[in-house]
C-alpha cells in the first residue's frame, strides 16, 4: 500500500508497510499512481499520453527504476504485521510499566471544556492520601515484572492542590527504587496558579517533564480558563511559566494548549506562546460531543486543516533563522521510531499504564476516570474486572477494520482508545475528526523532514 500526497512543493510518497519515503518528481509521482495493478505497456502508454514530450527511453527507466524499489521491498511491500498484532501484545500480559497518578480530584480552575468536569471526574472533590499513594506506587512495582524504567504521571485535576503529598511520594519513590533495583521517572502536569519557588526548585530536581496549560492568546485563554469567580488567569500564570521554564533550562517541558471552536486558527496561540519565550509547544484539539458548543464543526475542519500546514511551514522558516521551536505532533523519527510491537498495539492503556484515583482505583487511563463500567479493580486487589481489561488487551491497529485500509495505521497505532469510546461508544470504534487531523499532521511532520534532508 502506498500513500502519495503534494506539500509545499514536494511530490511525496509513502510505502506504508516497509516505512520508506520517497521524495520524486511529478512524473516519477504520477507514475506510481499507474503501477499497482496494471502491466509495463499499459503504465507506459497511459504516460506518453501525458508526458508527450518525454522519450519512451525515459519512461521505460523510471518504471524500471520503480521495479527494482518494489523488489527491494521499498515499493508497495506488503503487509506482513496483521498476523503479529494479538500475539506480541500477549508478551507483556500482567506488566505495567506506567501509572497516572490522580492526586487531585479537585481543581482551582472551573474550564469550560475540561473532560475531566473541573477536576472531580463526575464525582465528589477529592485528595489523594499519603497512604494511597504510596500503594500505588508499590503496586506499580510489584506489577512492574523485569522492567527497571517505570513512569509516573502526578495528574489531576490540580496536582499542586496536593503538593505535600506529591513531593513525600517521590521522596517515598526514591527510597523504593534503591530496594528493587527500579528507576522512576516523573511527570507533572499543572495549571500553574500554584506554581512558587519551591515547586521550581523541586521539579528541576525530580521531574522529567512538566507540562503547562496555556491556551495560547490571552482573549483565548481567558475566555475558558477561569477560576471560580469567572476571573482569567494568563496574566497569574505566564510571569511563573516563564521563571519556571527559564530555571528548567528551557529544556524538558512542553507548553500545552487546546484550540476549540472558537480558535480554530491555533497558529496565532503557537505565535503568542513563542513570543513569551516558549520553544517546547503542543495545541491539542478539543474533544467533545457534537453538540457542545466547544466541539469543532465540520467548517472548522479546512481552517485546521491549513493551520497545520502553515505551523509545518513557520518551523521550517524558523530553524534556517536559528529560533528552531519543537512541536509535539511534528516529532517522527523516519530512520527508528518506535518498534513494530507499540506501531502494531498502541499506547497499552489498560495494560501498560493505568490512572490510580484518590481512592485506589484503577482505570485504564485518566480519560476513563468516572466511566463505572471501566473500573477495573483497585491497588490492593489487582486487576479484578477482566472482562474490562480484554477489551484493551485486544485494543490494537488490526482490531479495527476501518483501520486495516489506511495508509497512516502504523504511526497512529489506532488512536486513542478513550477518543474512540467518547465518540463511538467502543474502545474498538474510530474517532473519525480525530483521524484526519492526525493524518494531515503525519503528512506535514514527513514533509519537513524530507525538506531538512533535501534542504
Amino acid at each position: 500500500m502506498i500513500h502519495r500526497y503534494q506539500l509545499n512543493g514536494f511530490y511525496i510518497v509513502l510505502d506504508v508497510c516497509s516505512g520508506s519515503i520517497h521524495a520524486v518528481d511529478k512524473l516519477t509521482y504520477d507514475m506510481i499512481g499507474l503501477y499497482e495493478g496494471s502491466d509495463r505497456t499499459a503504465v507506459l502508454a497511459a504516460m506518453r499520453e501525458r508526458y508527450p514530450d518525454t522519450s519512451e527511453a525515459e519512461l521505460g527507466e523510471v518504471y524500471d527504476q520503480l521495479t527494482a524499489l518494489r523488489d527491494a521491498g521499498k515499493l508497495f511491500a506488503p503487509d506482513t504485521f496483521a498476523p503479529m498484532a494479538g500475539k506480541l501484545k500477549e508478551k507483556s500480559a500482567g506488566v505495567v510499566k506506567a501509572l497516572c497518578l490522580h492526586v487531585a480530584h479537585t481543581c482551582n480552575l472551573n474550564c469550560a471544556y475540561c473532560f475531566a468536569s473541573q477536576g472531580k471526574y463526575h464525582g465528589e472533590r477529592a485528595v489523594m492520601s499519603l497512604d494511597v499513594g504510596k500503594r500505588a506506587l508499590d503496586f506499580l512495582i510489584e506489577n512492574s515484572g523485569t522492567r527497571r524504567n517505570l513512569e509516573v504521571d502526578f495528574f489531576g485535576g490540580e496536582p499542586l492542590m496536593n503538593w505535600e503529598v506529591v513531593k513525600e511520594l517521590v521522596r517515598y519513590a526514591r527510597e523504593r527504587e534503591k530496594e528493587v533495583n527500579k528507576r522512576f521517572r516523573f511527570t507533572l502536569t499543572t495549571n500553574g496558579l500554584l506554581i512558587d519557588d519551591d515547586v521550581i526548585d523541586f521539579c528541576n530536581r525530580e521531574m522529567h517533564n512538566v507540562v503547562l496549560s496555556l491556551d495560547g492568546r490571552k482573549d483565548i485563554h481567558d475566555k475558558w480558563r477561569v477560576d471560580y469567580a469567572g476571573n482569567g488567569s494568563w496574566e497569574r500564570i505566564v510571569p511563573k511559566f516563564q521563571k519556571l521554564v527559564a530555571a528548567r533550562g528551557g529544556k524538558n517541558y512542553y507548553m500545552r494548549g487546546t484550540f476549540t471552536h472558537n480558535n480554530p486558527d491555533f497558529l496565532k496561540d503557537i505565535q503568542t506562546m513563542l513570543d513569551l519565550g516558549f520553544t517546547e509547544l503542543s495545541m491539542e484539539p478539543v474533544v467533545a460531543a457534537p453538540d457542545d458548543p466547544n466541539a469543532l464543526t465540520a467548517e472548522d475542519i479546512p481552517v485546521v486543516m491549513e493551520q497545520y500546514e502553515e505551523l509545518a511551514k513557520l518551523m521550517l522558516s524558523r530553524e534556517r533563522e536559528g529560533k528552531p521551536f519543537t512541536f509535539y505532533h511534528y516529532m517522527i523519527d523516519l530512520t527508528g521510531g518506535p518498534c513494530i510491537y507499540k506501531r502494531i498495539s498502541g499506547c497499552g492503556s489498560g495494560t501498560e499504564y493505568m490512572a490510580v484515583t484518590p481512592w485506589g482505583d484503577l482505570y485504564p487511563c485518566h480519560q476513563f476516570v468516572g466511566e463505572d463500567s471501566f473500573k477495573l479493580g483497585d491497588i490492593w486487589h489487582g486487576v479484578t474486572n477482566a472482562a474490562a481489561q480484554e477489551q484493551f488487551a485486544a485494543c490494537n491497529v488490526y482490531a479495527k477494520p476501518e483501520c486495516r485500509d489506511c495508509w497512516a495505521r502504523l504511526y497512529c497505532s489506532g488512536g486513542c482508545a478513550a477518543n474512540a469510546f467518547h465518540a463511538t461508544g467502543s474502545v474498538t470504534g474510530v474517532y473519525e475528526t480525530g483521524c484526519e487531523l492526525f493524518k494531515k499532521r503525519m503528512e506535514c511532520a514527513i514533509m519537513m523532514a524530507i525538506a531538512r534532508q533535501i534542504g
